[in-house]
């Protein structure tokens, strides 16, 4: 079992660190309503009590709030698990005493230079700054990322020493800590203000939904729907999951929560182990690349391209439905083949009383939407949808806020906080390093001189980075890596920019269900109890769209909804059938025929890929293959195993 899925667990688990109720449960909570109170005064303008500071010092008193409390949710060790030692007391009230400093003088920092020279006290409280950025990443990300972070941050120092493409301009040592700690390229770069500014919303949004039932509403609606279809607890899974990772944007924690239930069920069902894992891996590391929230790589994605993120909703949507489409495709495939029931009605939710009592939640997803496409209120939109979130909800006696709720929706919002903070915060100094040395700009330039013109092998460069990288790193991590280093070199060789931001997210996204990291499958299966490689194994094939759609979208833009509106619409109306084929390829199962023999897998295959790419050629070629797949069939009768229903 790979090194980072203990870590990954280690730190879920020691998320839990004290007992709800007790003093530093309260303090928590009041601390997170302190960071509350500071993101709603700083992006509503209120100017509470006249306080409102500028940008560098909202972002440093971000830090106070939110970094200091990694120090008490997240302990050095496992076994500080049910205590906060006096040192985790130290590092909290340094963490706030330093931030606090370089907020009071957040206005020196900018006009006199400090980020470059700086008096000795706050060059010391900038030094200090970094080391608790880094243990702070080490808490909330895990060992691997901390190295990974670790080893950059001191880039600055060390580049100068390192041979061509990789040498960077020197900096002393004081010289770095000051860019890193008052630099607006490192600690307080792009991914902290991005949480600042826009992602801070959206993640106390997606915890108000948990709180106010949300998990339960969408599995009860998926079970009332679904359930009782062939193989209906697999497409449970895929559904329920699908809302809830792609409002949490955390693949483990989804897997962890909503799997506890479906994978359960449906190994009940007739679903083997391995496969009842795979499914709900790949369920929820969707997730992160679904709208709207994406986890924190879509909002970065508006910041680096400066555009609206209802641009990049727009454009990730469609390969995400692609994504869903062949799992689902699976699923029911596999059923199929494997004359698997669903489950009995008499133990599903009713339709229409899961959706009377739970509709709102749909009304919360449908007013966030509407916001962000049409109103244009971004930093907003999650504020006030949660206004009419909360209000619903008060309505019925089940979902009902109480002041024990309350207390709880406020504690894992600063305990999410925290995480996020910390995890970006430390990926700040990647981008700090690679971006004041000048490494970032040479890579890039290299990297295009090897490829010249043939951008296919960019991509595939780019494919196995982006994937290396997604081992060690989180979705986030690895995105604002690659968006420095390697997504430059992609649009200078011709690429849409949009498709090149896209295509590492979904690269980088690949390692939660790709052997040997597969931190999604190897969770999924310490709960289904199956082999955690074979799990990922089977995982890398039901979520096969992930491998391929990112090429096609990249080469060409259409399935990204950028371009002629004419092509636009050929890549919709070819894709989803696309996706349909590839599913059924995978799976060796036919709509309409049944089993597939190998020579028909590879035509089916031939078929999914050629209509997943937006071109009226493929389309054709699509069409022609298909109809020598038709000839197959009816020459070789024996292999027939036709299908009565559709589901």
């Amino acid at each position: 079992m790979p090194a980072n899925f203990g870590n990954a667990q280690d730190v879920k688990e020691r998320g839990q660190r004290f007992l709800k109720g007790s003093p530093t449960y309260i303090l928590g909570a009041i601390i997170s309503t302190i960071g509350l109170f500071l993101i709603i005064n700083q992006l509503f303008h209120l100017q509470i009590a006249g306080f409102m500071p500028i940008g560098t010092a909202y972002f440093y008193y971000l830090l106070a709030t939110f970094l200091s409390l990694t120090f008490l949710f997240y302990p050095a060790t496992k076994k500080e698990k049910g205590r906060v030692p006096w040192y985790d007391w130290l590092l909290f009230l340094l963490c706030i005493i330093t931030n606090l400093y370089l907020a009071l003088h957040a206005y020196d920092i900018l006009t006199k230079g400090w980020e470059i020279q700086a008096p000795l006290l706050p060059t010391i409280a900038s030094f200090v700054l970094w080391l608790l950025a880094l243990e702070g990443i080490r808490r909330a990300g895990g060992l691997i990322l901390f190295i990974i972070c670790a080893v950059f941050s001191f880039y600055p120092i060390y580049g100068q020493y390192l041979p061509g493409i990789f040498w960077g301009s020197p900096f002393t040592l004081m010289q770095a800590a000051c860019y890193h700690g008052m630099g607006v390229e490192s600690i307080i770069g792009i991914p902290t203000r991005v949480v600042g500014e826009l992602l801070a919303g959206f993640i106390i949004f997606g915890v108000a939904l948990v709180t106010s039932g949300g998990g339960k509403f969408f599995m009860d609606f998926a079970l009332s729907v679904l359930g009782h279809t062939r193989g209906g607890a697999a497409k449970v899974s895929v559904i329920s999951s699908a809302f809830m990772s792609m409002l949490s944007g955390s693949v483990i924690s989804n897997v962890v929560t909503t799997g506890s239930v479906t994978i359960p069920t449906m190994k009940r069902t007739g679903y083997s182990p391995q496969f009842a894992g795979a499914v709900e891996a790949c369920a929820s590391t969707g997730g992160t690349i679904t709208p709207p929230i994406m986890g924190a790589a879509g909002f970065l994605i508006a910041s680096f391209m400066a555009v609206p993120y209802s641009a990049v909703m727009l454009s990730a949507f469609f390969p995400a439905v692609l994504y869903y489409i062949t799992l689902y495709t699976q699923v029911d495939a596999h059923a199929a083949k494997m004359n698997l029931v669903g489950l009995p009605r008499k133990e599903l939710p009713n339709f229409w009383t899961t959706l009377k009592d739970g509709w709102f939640f749909f009304g919360s997803i449908v007013l966030l939407t509407f916001i962000l496409f049409y109103i244009r209120m971004e930093a907003w939109a999650p504020f006030y949808t949660m206004i009419f979130l909360f209000a619903c909800a008060m309505l019925r006696k089940s979902t009902r806020l109480n002041w024990k709720k309350f207390l709880d929706f406020l504690f894992e919002s600063g305990k999410l906080m925290a995480q996020i903070t910390a995890i970006l915060a430390g990926v700040g100094l990647i981008a700090g390093a690679v971006s004041g040395t000048g490494v970032a700009n040479s890579f890039s330039r290299e990297l295009v001189l090897l490829a010249g013109d043939n951008y296919l092998l960019i991509l595939a460069l780019g494919a196995l980075t982006s994937f290396v990288l997604g081992m060690g790193m989180t979705v986030t991590a690895c995105y604002v890596f690659l968006a420095i280093v390697l997504v430059p070199a992609l649009v200078k060789a011709g690429l849409h920019p949009m498709a090149c931001h896209l295509f590492v997210l979904y690269w980088g996204a690949l390692s939660y269900i790709t052997p040997p990291v597969a931190l999604g499958s190897i969770t999924a299966a310490a709960i289904a109890g199956s082999d955690p490689m074979a799990t990922g194994y089977q995982s890398m094939k039901l979520g096969s769209a992930k491998y391929v759609v990112p090429f096609f979208f990249a080469i060409n833009p259409a399935l990204i909804m950028i371009g002629p509106t004419e092509r636009v619409l050929l890549a919709v109306l070819t894709a989803i059938p696309g996706a349909v084929f590839l599913g059924a390829a995978m799976e060796g199962w036919l709509y309409f025929h049944g089993k597939m023999s190998l020579h028909q897998r590879i035509l089916t295959l031939a078929i999914g890929l050629l209509l997943l790419y937006p071109s009226w050629q493929a389309a054709v070629s699509a069409v022609l293959i298909f109809i020598l797949l038709i000839l197959s069939i009816k020459i070789l009768p024996s292999t027939r195993d036709k299908v009565n229903q559709i589901i």
